[in-house]
C-alpha cells in the first residue's frame, strides 16, 4: 500500500477499509484511485467496493486471500494489445475468469496549471503508447509510471511546472490538477477488454453467447499448431484469439493463451478440445463466462 503516492494513501487506506468490511462486494484492481481500472470497477459492479492495488499480482492475491470476492483486470487494448499477462498470473493463481468487460478509454492530459509549459508527461506504458502520436507532435516527452491515477497523484505532490500526467479526468479531479485538454488517445475507438477474477468457476445462463479461455502446450513436432487447430475449423467453432508465449526457460515447446466461442458440454466444442488435446502437452481451462464484446458490422 505505500508504494502509492503520499496524496493517494488517505483515499487508499479508506476503500480497503471498506472493502475488508464486506469482502464479498469488494472487487480489487491495479492502480490509483481515479485509475481506469477504478472506473472499470465502478461500471461493471456499480454496487461493489472498488479496493486499490499498487501490482496485477497484488490485485490476484487479494482474490486469494479472501480480502476480496473479485478483481477487475485489464488484459488488452484495442490500440496498443496486451495489458496483462494474464496466461502468466492467472494459471498459478488458482482463480478463474468469470466475466469479460469492454471499457472506452479516454485520456485527459492534466498538470497543477492549466497555463503550464508541458515538457513531460507521465502516466501508465499503455496510455502513453495510445497517446503516442499526441505526445510526439507536441515534443512531450512520455515518463513511465506504475498507473495513470498514480502519475496524477505524483505530478499534483510534486513542484516540476513543466510536468503534466495523463489519466482519466476523474484524476484531475482527485488530486486538484487541471485538465488541460481531453481525449488525447490518438483513436477514438480506444477500447480495453477486463476480465473478472474469482475464486470459484462461473456457470453462465443458458442459451446466451459465452465464451471460453484456456491455453495449451503443443507438442515440439513439425506442424503441431496446424494440426491441434484443425479440430475447431471442423467443428465450426470461432475462435477470438490465439496468443503464443513461452514458459520457462527451455524453448523447446510454444504455449498459447486461446479464447473461443461456446462452451464444453456443446458437442462441437468438446470434439474440438478433444483433437486439441491429443495433439497438445497439455490443455488448462481457465474460465467459462458470458460474451459481452461489443459486435462490429458484419459480426
Amino acid at each position: 500500500m505505500n508504494s502509492f503516492p503520499q496524496n493517494a494513501l488517505g483515499m487508499v487506506r479508506k476503500m480497503t477499509e471498506q472493502g475488508a468490511a464486506t469482502p464479498e462486494k469488494a472487487i480489487a484492481f491495479q492502480g490509483a484511485p481515479g485509475a481506469n481500472s477504478h472506473l472499470a470497477a465502478l461500471d461493471y459492479a456499480p454496487d461493489g467496493l472498488p479496493i486499490p492495488c499498487f501490482s496485477f499480482e497484488d490485485a490476484i492475491d487479494a482474490v486469494k486471500q479472501g480480502t476480496a470476492g473479485s478483481a477487475i483486470i485489464p488484459i488488452e487494448n484495442s490500440l496498443h494489445g496486451r495489458v496483462a499477462d494474464i496466461h502468466f498470473l492467472l494459471p498459478e493463481s488458482g482463480l478463474h475468469i468469470v466475466d469479460e468487460y469492454f471499457m472506452p478509454i479516454q485520456h485527459c492530459l492534466m498538470a497543477k496549471s492549466a497555463h503550464a509549459d508541458i515538457k513531460t508527461a507521465m502516466s501508465h506504458p499503455q496510455a502513453l503508447g495510445q497517446c503516442r502520436h499526441y505526445l510526439r507532435e507536441r515534443s512531450i516527452i512520455p515518463v513511465a509510471y506504475a498507473d495513470t491515477a498514480a502519475a496524477a497523484a505524483y505530478v499534483a505532490q510534486n513542484d516540476d511546472p513543466h510536468a503534466a500526467a495523463i489519466a482519466p479526468r476523474l484524476a484531475a479531479q482527485i488530486y486538484g490538477l487541471e485538465a488541460i485538454e481531453e481525449a488525447i488517445e490518438d483513436e477514438d475507438h480506444n477500447m480495453t477488454r477486463f476480465v473478472v477474477l474469482a475464486p470459484e468457476a462461473a456457470i453462465p445462463e443458458p442459451n446466451g453467447p459465452v465464451m471460453t479461455t484456456f491455453i495449451f502446450q503443443v507438442k515440439n513436432i513439425p506442424a503441431a499448431l496446424y494440426k491441434a487447430m484443425g479440430g475447431f475449423a471442423t467443428n465450426g467453432v470461432n475462435m477470438t484469439k490465439l496468443e503464443s508465449y513461452q514458459q520457462g526457460g527451455s524453448f523447446a515447446a510454444t504455449e498459447f493463451y486461446t479464447d473461443i466461442e461456446g462452451a464444453p458440454g456443446d458437442p462441437a466444442v468438446d470434439r474440438a478440445l478433444a483433437e486439441l488435446s491429443f495433439h497438445c502437452n497439455s490443455v488448462r481451462l481457465l474460465g467459462t463466462y458470458r460474451q459481452a464484446r461489443p459486435r462490429t458490422v458484419g459480426s
